[in-house]
């Protein structure tokens, strides 16, 4: 791997994690407004501490460890850059099923996203689309139907990572429903600080969920994904401090955002059933889909509202 793909690979992790954790600096910055000065940088400091190392650091080693136990824990760390064919040999045979169970949890994402939630209409049908939400469940299903049977045919263990892809979404988004419900309590005052501290280190829990599955589409090097996802990690944080204002005025960034994970779940997807996927792909799509709804946003020009 050169320098060159090293570079293009971080960057991509650090804008895929900022766009895909905007919602999530737009909550803490609601919150935090409503603490103490004292609980503020509390959280900031050790909060971020937290959520650069033992979430975007520890999950995608964990993941990569627990895909192919047999590397150990440091192997899983630096397996991509080992030269060992045993140890190439492993990743190669643990990476498909890691990929479809990513996969599928992102392209879960993005329809709910699609058919349930509440947002800007970026392009032509998304508001038609959003008239028709009791089709969530049908498409998914159907889905993953169609992935467990073709990856029945090319290897067992593959289907299962596709199921455990699909509930590993329903367990997030069941937590995210909590985390929203908790949010209303915290803004109307009902909770302590330390409270308000603990739920807001759960939503960037499984915020974060969605950045290190989708970083496996850019790279399997864990290294390479604590950098890229850490620097994202420091950006939201800033966001969070001084530029959520500013944020909320592209309005079409979670377009952006949701666009990306498809595109990225679909990769994943396709990597896992031997479609050979260039490396610099990824990093390329993201910009370019991010950069064109930054684009749209910067052309509307106003803030964002709910459509």
């Amino acid at each position: 791997m050169d320098i060159l793909s090293i570079l293009l690979i971080i960057a991509g992790l650090c804008l895929f994690e900022t766009i895909t954790s905007i919602d999530n600096a737009i909550i803490n910055a609601e919150v935090l407004s409503t603490m103490s000065e004292k609980a503020r940088r509390w959280f900031l400091v050790w909060g971020l501490l937290f959520a650069v190392f033992a979430i975007r650091g520890v999950l995608p080693w964990l993941i990569v460890w627990i895909s192919a136990p047999s590397l150990g824990p440091v192997g899983a760390l630096t397996a991509t850059f080992s030269g060992d064919p045993v140890v190439l040999a492993a990743i190669s045979k643990s990476a498909p099923v890691l990929l479809i169970g990513g996969g599928t949890f992102l392209v879960f994402l993005f329809f709910h996203w699609l058919f349930l939630e509440k947002k800007e209409f970026g392009i032509r049908g998304e508001r038609y689309i959003s008239t028709k939400g009791v089709w969530f469940f049908a498409v998914v299903s159907i889905l993953l139907a169609a992935i467990v049977w073709l990856a029945l045919g090319k290897n067992p263990m593959m289907a299962f990572g596709a199921v455990i892809g699909s509930t590993a979404f329903f367990i997030v988004h069941g937590f995210r429903q909590n985390a929203e419900e908790q949010e209303r309590k915290m803004l109307s005052g009902e909770l302590s600080d330390v409270s308000k501290i603990f739920y807001l280190e759960i939503i960037d829990a499984t915020f974060s969920v969605d950045g290190v599955l989708g970083a496996f589409a850019f790279t399997m090097a864990v290294p390479l994904i604590i950098i890229g996802n850490g620097i994202g990690a420091l950006i939201v944080r800033e966001i969070t401090v001084k530029n959520v204002d500013s944020i909320r005025n592209y309005r079409f960034l979670k377009n952006g955002a949701m666009y990306s994970i498809f595109c990225l779940g679909i990769i994943m997807i396709l990597d896992s059933f031997g479609f050979e996927i260039p490396g610099f792909v990824s990093p390329v799509i993201t910009f370019g889909v991010v950069g064109y709804f930054l684009y749209k946003s910067i052309r509307a020009g106003q803030p964002a509202g709910t459509a």
